[in-house]
């Protein structure tokens, strides 16, 4: 089963949010993780690497906090996701460290190199603007959704 990290997953809310901000001001870190009960240590870290890697841009002060360090169409799902975690892999084989131990004999290596090529290519397709643009449900319709299941 692929699964984003945890680490991801709060990346990514924090994107959405600053996304869904725009140019109106940044947000900080204490704002984001009280308003999505994300651990503001690990969101603090998680924001740091986002300022790293370009993603975000960061000042300091009383009005200071998070945005966008570039159009929130210009950063792929892709981008945030390794930025936090690293390379997407679907396999040990396809990480830096070296040969597996089935390596020479491994009839999946090539396919499964071509599966997590496609969903690099579909990460990297998908922006932070399109996770901003999907609006949730109303909570009357999701109260209702989940007490019908």
């Amino acid at each position: 089963m692929l699964r984003l990290s945890k680490k991801s997953d709060y990346a990514l809310i924090a994107m959405k949010h600053l996304a869904l901000r725009g140019d109106s001001g940044s947000s900080s870190a204490r704002e984001i993780a009280e308003l999505y009960s994300i651990p503001i240590e690990l969101l603090a870290k998680v924001l740091q690497r986002l300022v790293r890697r370009g993603l975000l841009a960061s000042q300091q002060g009383t009005h200071g906090g998070y945005q966008l360090a570039r159009v929130a169409s210009q950063i792929s799902v892709a981008d945030v996701i390794q930025a936090v975690d690293g390379p997407v892999t679907v396999t040990a084989c396809a990480t830096d460290v070296g040969p597996c131990g089935q390596f020479s004999t491994c009839n999946v290596r090539d396919p499964l190199r071509r599966v997590r090529d496609r969903i690099l290519s579909a990460l990297g397709e998908c922006t932070v603007a399109e996770l901003a643009a999907d609006i949730p449900p109303p909570l009357e319709r999701v109260a209702v959704l989940h007490t019908q299941s």
